[in-house]
């Protein structure tokens, strides 16, 4: 009998199997013949209609225009659809002509803060931390190099197989990155990196646990007192969004400079001088660095410097523009703990073509930047500030670092989620007595190891 139930079970689990793999496979085929009926009905429409006219409407009388033409196409052809399948016929088709077709939908979405097309066949994106892979598609290879000639052709640049990389900032902020054939063996890769219209605050990292309110008492205190800060960070892990926050602390009053690859930083204030990089053109030429925006920023009377990324021999202009004067400034780095960003930084010195001695570069790095603050993205997709550390000098030919505020972890629970906690180290910082000198008023509760904020 125990064996007749068990062949019954695992003829039922078959079973089941079965009809969900039948009904994968029919939602597969809907979706191709969806997708060769809009490829069709664009082709026809491309016949009948003059593109530089349509362009010259609203897009009111082009949703209407569009609407129409789909209508006759259909009666015409006397395919079969209901009204919501033709409403995102319309959608479609006008995405298609107007837009970055199938993509359209994702950046609409403003949940989605990274949109990542591998070839043709797969589209992901990344939500709340966590990577989804969409049942977007294009029709082929061909299809995708469309819309990013006309990604890339809206910017001002071009790919093709002379250029197959470029890197570029969209109208809206977003970055966007493509290689294609021959450097990309399997077909076009597109990479997107959403802009937020509505930049986070401090207020929505405390909600989302990223930090605590003493970190963010902390951190507005190293602004006011111009101490000179290095975010450093795994690859989307928050870097970018923590110097925007950190930027905000600035006073209204002050002259800054912002250098970056592609602008994203949104700051709040008026005085603000926002310098962007730029790659070589065709012939290899007018090319702009970020060193030598850095060099061209020490001559615009800035109060402050803020350099989205340090990744090259701009790292010796920025440590020297931090002991000449210009206190108080900022930058982000690669790097997965604070004593990898200083390596980094050691590195990049070498890179500028001086020949400086490895206790001079240190000296240089030591004394110019005096706090490093790592973020990372955890396993479960969230972002947190996991350590503030405070350089303090020297000893002998190593660069000294003490830890003042950590992030513990203690497990992971049931549904993936990582737990721990924020707390502070017990360690007063050096840097207290130039808090002391600005008027900055930072209790020693402050650095209390008793209290953890749990997450």
């Amino acid at each position: 009998m125990e064996n007749i139930l068990t062949l019954r079970e695992q003829f039922c689990e078959q079973g089941d199997a079965s009809a969900h793999e039948q009904s994968l496979s029919r939602n597969k085929m809907a979706r191709r013949a969806y997708q060769q009926l809009k490829k069709n009905v664009h082709e026809a429409i491309i016949e009948r209609v003059e593109l530089e006219k349509l362009q010259r409407l609203s897009n009111e009388q082009i949703q209407h225009e569009l609407a129409q033409l789909v209508e006759r196409i259909i009666e015409e052809d006397n395919i079969p659809i209901n009204e919501v399948e033709r409403r995102h016929l319309v959608r479609d088709v006008r995405d298609e002509m107007l837009g970055f077709g199938p993509l359209e939908p994702l950046l609409a979405d403003p949940t989605i803060s990274d949109i990542l097309v591998n070839t043709c066949k797969h589209v992901y994106i990344e939500r709340r931390g966590k990577l989804e892979l969409t049942d977007v598609t294009f029709y082929d290879d061909a299809h995708l190099m469309k819309v990013i000639e006309k990604i890339v052709s809206r910017v001002g640049r071009r790919i093709d197989e002379s250029n197959p990389m470029v890197d570029a900032r969209l109208p809206d902020g977003s970055r966007m990155n493509a290689i294609i054939p021959p450097s990309a063996i399997d077909g076009p890769l597109l990479s997107i990196r959403r802009f937020a219209v509505n930049p986070l605050t401090v207020k929505d990292l405390v909600d989302y646990q990223s930090l605590t309110p003493p970190m963010v008492q902390m951190l507005e205190a190293l602004s006011a007192a111009k101490i000179n800060t290095l975010i450093s960070g795994g690859t989307g892990s928050g870097k970018t969004t923590l110097l925007n926050v950190l930027s905000g602390f600035i006073p209204s009053d002050e002259r800054i400079v912002t250098i970056e690859d592609a602008a994203e930083l949104q700051l709040r204030q008026i005085h603000v001088l926002r310098l962007e990089t730029r790659p070589p053109n065709i012939e290899g030429k007018g090319e702009i660095t970020q060193r030598s925006l850095v060099r061209n920023a020490l001559r615009m009377r800035p109060d402050r410097i803020i350099l989205g990324e340090v990744r090259g021999p701009e790292a010796l202009d920025m440590l020297q523009a931090m002991n000449t004067g210009h206190e108080g400034s900022l930058a982000t780095v690669h790097a997965n703990t604070p004593r990898d960003a200083l390596t980094r930084l050691e590195n990049m010195i070498g890179m500028a073509g001086l020949s400086l001695p490895q206790k001079a570069a240190r000296h240089q790095i030591s004394s110019a930047i005096s706090v490093i603050i790592q973020v990372a993205r955890l396993t479960d997709g969230r972002r947190k500030i996991v350590s503030i550390q405070e350089i303090t000098g020297m000893e002998g030919e190593v660069i000294n670092l003490q830890e003042i505020f950590t992030f513990k972890r203690s497990g992971v629970d049931k549904d993936g989620k990582v737990c721990g906690h924020f707390c502070a180290t017990g360690v007063r910082p050096k840097f207290s007595e130039r808090l002391q000198a600005f008027g900055v008023a930072v209790p020693d509760t402050l650095y209390d190891p008793t209290h953890h904020y749990p997450v």
